[in-house]
């Protein structure tokens, strides 16, 4: 017979981290720009769903192509507006003059980062959920569902993590809110700049160097090797190093040392 569970250990309260997320969820979705940036999500994937599917100037993309497509635009999206939730994490605290009473509470400062984080996040669980329906219009005709789905929550969620991560990181250093969004786009603008090179540029042990190193642009080709190429998940699985790097180190300074450094005036940034 199994022994009751002491009265105390039932009452035992949730780890602070967990209380923030919570706290930070409710603000999120409840009164915040969750919901928004979803249905501007979603609208932009109906677009190029519709524009895949039906344009005839881009109907020389194979059905692989355009789940590869659409795959890789949730994600790089997805991610993106993770980022720019994340950016806001402390100062936007410090803006609105809040950041103090936060400061103030018992849960320990990784603590407030960890949940923090975790809000941020959700936008790309989200984003994923919402890119399934639109998967499975370009590929159910042909088998190309599960695995893009699949291939897209990996690497989405190794991106989101390392990208919140990165922005939770300046968000606590920015004296404003303006700042801290400013570098963050101005980092993920370069980020995705290798993308748009020639594919003669992107050739060659320094081309391929340089996509291998980017998380982004290291994502994305293994995205497209997959789905596009039909690769199996190992063959290509070195071009996940960088994003797993990226995702557990930047997650790591971002819980655990950028907080000891988190003030009302920031680092002076400016």
């Amino acid at each position: 017979m199994a022994r009751a569970a002491p009265a105390d250990a039932a009452a035992a309260p949730s780890p602070a981290w967990i209380v923030v997320a919570r706290q930070e969820l409710r603000d999120l979705w409840l009164g915040g720009r969750g919901l928004p940036l979803m249905i501007a999500f979603t609208v932009l994937l109906s677009v190029i769903t519709y524009l895949t599917a039906t344009n005839q100037e881009l109907n020389f993309l194979e059905q692989h192509e355009a789940v590869s497509l659409t795959v890789q635009v949730a994600v790089a999206v997805g991610a993106l507006l993770a980022l720019l939730v994340a950016a806001d994490a402390f100062s936007g605290e410090r803006e609105r003059g809040t950041l103090e009473g936060l400061l103030l509470t018992p849960a320990r400062r990784a603590d407030l980062a960890a949940g923090k984080l975790v809000a941020a996040i959700s936008l790309w669980v989200a984003a994923l959920v919402l890119s399934v329906p639109y998967v499975w219009v370009l590929g159910h005709g042909v088998g190309a569902v599960g695995k893009p789905v699949a291939v897209g929550a990996v690497v989405g969620t190794l991106l989101a993590a390392g990208l919140t991560a990165f922005g939770v990181i300046v968000s606590t250093f920015a004296r404003s809110n303006r700042l801290s969004l400013s570098v963050c786009l101005l980092v993920l603008i370069a980020l995705f700049a290798p993308t748009q090179f020639p594919t003669g540029a992107q050739q060659g042990w320094a081309g391929e160097l340089i996509q291998r190193v980017n998380p982004i642009t290291a994502g994305e080709h293994y995205i497209g090797k997959l789905i596009v190429d039909g690769h199996p998940w190992s063959r290509d699985e070195s071009w996940l190093v960088s994003p797993v790097a990226a995702a557990v180190l930047l997650a790591a300074i971002a819980i655990a040392i950028a907080p000891r450094f988190l003030t009302l005036h920031g680092s002076g940034w400016r």
